[in-house]
């Protein structure tokens, strides 16, 4: 193939690349460490299970649900909680959050893209069913 048509096949395909939408890495999972599961005797069908969740930078969770109370406690970096309707917020280490049952966590994401994140989550939820549901 010749020089002149090696250059009009790349300005050919100039127009593609600068049009194609960017390419964006999928943020990096949470990791999860349970801690402490604990039946209420005083709760029947009810337990408390604690994890701790570490956010790479730019880390971030999928929207999804509990079906539990969950309280969440920043233990370090910052971090953006929100539940569909309401306003995000961005905590800082030492600072709170709280999710009710019926709430969809529309957002959860480290607010850093060079630091990492931790918090600690306690759930107070039904012993036969999952701690996180997924919602597409």
């Amino acid at each position: 193939m010749s020089q002149l048509n090696k250059i009009l096949c790349l300005a050919g395909l100039l127009p593609a690349v600068l049009l194609a939408p960017p390419v964006r890495a999928a943020a990096p999972e949470p990791v999860v460490t349970p801690l402490f599961t604990q039946a209420l005797a005083d709760f029947p069908g009810k337990e408390v299970l604690m994890i701790t969740v570490d956010y790479a930078p730019g880390g971030a969770d999928p929207v999804h649900r509990h079906d539990a109370h969950g309280f969440i406690y920043v233990l370090e970096g910052s971090i953006v909680m929100g539940v569909q309707g309401g306003k995000e917020h961005t905590l800082n280490a030492g600072q709170t959050f709280y999710e009710g049952p019926a709430d969809l966590h529309t957002v959860g994401r480290n607010a850093s893209k060079t630091k990492p994140a931790k918090f600690l989550v306690w759930l107070l939820k039904d012993k036969d069913k999952p701690a996180v549901i997924p919602v597409k």
